[in-house]
């Protein structure tokens, strides 16, 4: 899986291609984590407009990074899912605990106090 990192103010984006399955699940999280370590990022953005299928072990990867950084006050929001992933997102619950945005642009400026 590829993915490309951005950073805004202490926002990091992570705009991710492909599928986040069993099999990307444990590289997504270290290089997820790495990146928010070494820009000093306390809130992230999933961006998911290029994700085309994701299971379980996609789930359990928001929820990891969520429960690593709502005890340090960061926040996690999601942007830009496909009907399919956000039906799967839904189903799981995600979105009870998970703010969720049309376009990256949105979630950063609700991060970041920006919103218009």
């Amino acid at each position: 899986m590829d993915m490309i990192f951005n950073i805004k103010g202490n926002v990091l984006i992570a705009e991710l291609f492909g599928e986040l399955d069993h099999h990307a699940a444990g590289q997504v999280r270290t290089d997820i984590d790495q990146a928010m370590e070494a820009y000093g990022t306390a809130n992230l953005v999933f961006d998911f407009s290029k994700i085309t299928f994701m299971d379980s072990s996609g789930i359990g990867v928001i929820l990891g990074r969520y429960r690593k950084l709502e005890p340090e006050g960061g926040k996690v929001a999601i942007a830009s899912c496909s009907l399919t992933v956000r039906n799967i997102l839904n189903m799981a619950g995600i979105f009870s605990i998970i703010d969720y945005f049309d376009t990256a642009e949105e979630a950063i400026a609700y991060l970041t106090g920006k919103e218009e």
